[in-house]
C-alpha cells in the first residue's frame, strides 16, 4: 500500500510539511521555501480548489519536492490526485473503499487511525504506514503508543499529525513506531497568504535542525 523506497525517504526526513493552499501561485514558491529549509515532503491538503493543480505544479517545477495530497475523502479524489502527479496520499479515516482506489492505482496511501478498531480496518486493507489523527487530541504520544502496542508484531509504522507544533514534537519522533511527524506549523495559511517565504523556510531549517539532532 506504500512504496518502500518513498516511505524510507520520509522516515529519513522525519517530516512532512502539511499545507492548505488557497493561491494556486503559490504553489511553487512554497514548494521551494521548505525545499530551502531542508523538509523535502509536502502534503497539500483537499481543503481548497487550488490543491489538486497544484500538486501539478509543484511536480513539474519543483521536482525534488515530494508532494502529495491530504484529506483525500473519496475515490474520485484518488482518482484526481493521481492523475495530478501526487507521490502519496492521506485521509483522515480509515474509509475501505477509499483504500481501495488507491490500491487499484498502485498509489501509496495511509489512512488515518485513532483507536484499535481504525488500526484492524486498516490492516484489513492492506496498509501498514498509518497517519494517527488527531494526534494530540487523542491523547498524544502515550495514547499512540497504548494503541499501537497489540499490534506491535505487524510492523505498523505511524505519522503523527494534528496539533503538533515546535514546542510537543519531540516526543513523537521518539517512538519506535514513529516514521515522520506532520508539520503544519511550517506553513500556516497566514504565512502562506502574506508570502512569507523566508520565514517559512527558517520554520522548516530549524525543524530539520531539531530533528537531526534528536535521531543523533
Amino acid at each position: 500500500m506504500f512504496d518502500p523506497d518513498l516511505q524510507r525517504t520520509l522516515r529519513e526526513g522525519g517530516i512532512v510539511a502539511v499545507v492548505i493552499l488557497d493561491r494556486l501561485h503559490d504553489a511553487v514558491p512554497l514548494a521551494r521555501a521548505l525545499l530551502g529549509g531542508g523538509v523535502r515532503a509536502l502534503e497539500l491538503t483537499l481543503r481548497t480548489s487550488a490543491a489538486v493543480e497544484a500538486i501539478r505544479e509543484i511536480r513539474h517545477a519543483v521536482p525534488e519536492m515530494i508532494v502529495g495530497a491530504g484529506t483525500v475523502l473519496t475515490p474520485q479524489q484518488v482518482r484526481e490526485v493521481h492523475d495530478a502527479g501526487a507521490a502519496f496520499a492521506v485521509a483522515p479515516g480509515t474509509n475501505p473503499d477509499v483504500i481501495g482506489a488507491a490500491n487499484a492505482l498502485g498509489l501509496s496511501f495511509a489512512p488515518g487511525v485513532m483507536t484499535p478498531s481504525d488500526i484492524e480496518i486498516a490492516v484489513a486493507s492492506g496498509c501498514r504506514l498509518l497517519k494517527f489523527f488527531p494526534a494530540e487530541s487523542a491523547g498524544g504520544p502515550a495514547m499512540l503508543r497504548a494503541i499501537a502496542a497489540p499490534y506491535g508484531h505487524l510492523g505498523l509504522r505511524f505519522i503523527p499529525l494534528g496539533g503538533l507544533n515546535a514546542e510537543n514534537f519531540a516526543p513523537y519522533l521518539s517512538e519506535p513506531s514513529v516514521d515522520a511527524i506532520g508539520g503544519s506549523w511550517l506553513a500556516p495559511r497566514e504565512l502562506i497568504n502574506s508570502r512569507s517565504w523566508p520565514t517559512i523556510t527558517t520554520r522548516a531549517a530549524e525543524a530539520v535542525r531539531r530533528i537531526q539532532t534528536l535521531r543523533s
